[in-house]
């Protein structure tokens, strides 16, 4: 026999945690009679009230007797009687009215005993009855409707065939049902009021009791699991208020309602998974505690209410430990160090990588060739601070859970239409039908591929979701940290150096190895290189940088914080964006895979209107640390 798991044994520990006990069940309540429809209704206008005593073997029951309307049958009536009583039976208007198929035959019986089409009728209405009552006692649904046409129809049985022992036997059935009902009525009352009763008084005791009457009874099983249930969300939200004691002592009631191993074990797993989500979200808020400059005691303190609720050995509890004991040695993050926030939904934000602070001179020199006067004067830019960003462009499932999530409309989306390459002309066209899910040719895009046909406004409301999703503070990269990420340390021409060709694989740029689908060639290219791809490749697909990062310097070009200016004559020393409020041009940094070689270089910026969506632009993120 295998031996239990850990999990299933701290099931059974809670289970014993109470001793188990018996509900004592309240009185029945007294079925009320359903609501009759108007023809009804005047048929029990008509009807005489009279008390008749059903015998039994161990006691007799008070039922109401049901009286046929009056019928008046003429002497030369006696042959339409008939019709009109077959006509009724074959109608299903059984005994409502004076014109119902019983009354009729029973008038015509009270003429004539003998009357044989009189009496064969009758039997025939009466098998009709046994059958509808018993198919009304076996509905599932809405039970309580079905009882009380039953037992009417029990009493015209009662009526017409006192001594049958089907009969007879049916009525039982209507009582038991009766009572059952009752009971159930009880239990679901208890149930409203939140008397499940664990106590031995309530719901449970109720539901129980329907049952002995009727082992069958799926209202009351329904009921018993309702009750398991009540405890189970009572376990649950305890749990979420992380008093895992009190969660563990309601799962041992639910344990004890019904047999129901799986239900209670999913149970323990869910709280289990609230157990593990409230650990996570301690060390998740501790951790971000440790990125701010006073918060190594608030993290303390989120690790002391994670150490009360986890059970020996967590791991994550020790990475939070861990990270303390980091923080009070090293701060809250190492440089290159890679991760990602947990969104609001449960879901994890882009991977992050840790730049390091420092400085660099940024733009270009003098005497760089293919340099723009906009990409100078060449001036020294020092980071006090280090900064995480994506690791990657951001790809079109990043987007795509944001636009899910928070129903936008990107501007593509909206008028209808983008840029893109056309593989028959070779240039950059208008096409419609493209938006973020399309490719750098209209087609569908992959959900690896970098997010394109995006505006800037676009990806800065991105930024913003991400925030609220996050708690950090998500925004585009300013241009100084573009290319002080995109240059890793280096200080050449290109992204890589001075050399004329890039080293083999090291990213997606024009080479003129590169071939399209139908066999075009870039007209100005990097001479002998080729990187397999002709559009943007999936994030990731070459080699990072110096400093972990992926396709800064091709791919795509990328949309930066800053507004255009035609010259670095007064830009920010200190690395922040230089953005006026309402600028309409903005910045685009890094080559992409259909970039000329010249514009591929480290200092290339270029101006695009904020609303420009295309296959060559995509952007990325930074996080303050």
């Amino acid at each position: 026999m295998p031996t239990p798991g850990p999990r299933l044994l701290l099931l059974a520990t809670l289970t014993a945690l109470l001793a188990a006990c018996s509900p004592s069940p309240p009185a029945a309540a007294p079925v009320q009679p359903a609501a009759a429809s108007p023809a009804k209704a005047e048929a029990r206008n008509n009807a005489v009230a009279a008390q008749v005593t059903i015998g039994g073997e161990d006691a007799a029951e008070t039922v109401q007797q049901w009286q046929p309307p009056r019928v008046e049958i003429a002497d030369d009536a006696v042959a339409q009687a008939r019709r009109d009583a077959a006509q009724a039976f074959e109608q299903g208007r059984l005994y409502a009215d004076a014109g119902s198929a019983i009354p009729l035959w029973l008038a015509l019986l009270q003429r004539d005993g003998k009357d044989r089409q009189a009496q064969a009728g009758l039997k025939r209405a009466r098998q009709r009855l046994l059958e509808e009552t018993s198919a009304l006692l076996e509905r599932p649904l809405k039970q309580r409707q079905a009882v009380a046409q039953a037992s009417e129809m029990a009493l015209v049985l009662l009526a017409i065939a006192p001594d049958d022992a089907q009969v007879r036997q049916l009525q039982s059935r209507v009582e038991l049902a009766q009572r059952a009902i009752a009971y159930n009525r009880a239990g679901e009352d208890d149930l409203r009021a939140d008397r499940i009763g664990e106590d031995g008084d309530g719901a449970i005791g109720n539901f129980r009791e329907a049952l002995a009457l009727d082992p069958d009874n799926g209202r009351a099983r329904q009921g018993l699991a309702a009750a398991e249930s009540a405890l189970i969300r009572r376990a649950e939200n305890a749990a979420r208020t992380t008093d895992f004691a009190s969660a563990g002592t309601w799962l041992a009631e639910a344990a004890k309602v019904r047999d129901s191993s799986i239900t209670i074990a999913d149970a323990f797993e869910r709280i289990e998974r609230i157990r593990a989500d409230t650990l996570a979200r301690l060390r998740d808020e501790g951790l971000r505690d440790l990125a701010t400059p006073q918060g190594l005691k608030p993290a303390r303190e989120k690790l002391e209410d994670a150490l009360r609720i986890a059970l020996p050995g967590d791991p994550v509890v020790g990475q939070l430990r861990e990270r303390i004991e980091l923080v009070t040695h090293y701060g809250s993050f190492r440089p290159r160090q890679v991760f990602s926030d947990a969104l609001r939904d449960g879901g994890r934000g882009p991977q992050m990588i840790v730049v390091p602070h420092g400085g660099f001179q940024m733009g270009a020199g003098e005497a760089e060739p293919g340099a723009s006067d906009a990409e100078k004067p060449a001036h020294y830019v020092r980071f006090e601070r280090g900064f995480a960003m994506t690791i990657t462009e951001v790809t079109v499932a990043d987007f795509r859970r944001y636009v899910e999530t928070s129903k936008a409309r990107p501007r593509a989306t909206r008028r209808g239409h983008s840029i893109v390459y056309d593989e028959r002309s070779g240039n950059f066209v208008r096409h419609s039908g493209v938006d973020w899910r399309s490719d750098y040719n209209g087609a569908p895009a992959l959900a690896t591929a970098p997010v394109m046909h995006v505006s800037v406004r676009d990806a800065e409301h991105y930024a913003i979701w991400l925030s609220e999703q996050t708690g950090r503070s998500y925004r585009l990269p300013s241009e100084a940290e573009f290319e002080y990420a995109l240059r890793a340390g280096s200080s050449g021409r290109y992204p890589w150096g001075d050399a004329g060709t890039p080293p083999p694989q090291s990213g997606n740029f024009t080479g003129g190895d590169d071939v399209s689908p139908s066999g075009r060639r870039w007209f100005n290219a990097f001479v002998g290189y080729g990187d397999g791809w002709w559009g943007p490749a999936p994030v990731g697909s070459f080699a990072p940088n110096a400093w972990g990062l992926h396709d800064v310097s091709g791919n795509l070009s990328e949309w930066v914080a800053d507004c255009w200016h035609a010259s670095y004559r007064r830009a920010p020393a200190d690395g922040a964006a230089w953005f006026n409020p309402g600028c309409r041009q903005r910045v685009i940094r890094g080559g992409n895979w259909a970039n000329a070689p010249e514009q591929t270089r480290a200092a290339w910026r270029q101006s695009q209107d904020s609303d420009t969506t295309s296959a060559r632009i995509g952007f990325r993120l930074v996080r303050g640390i």
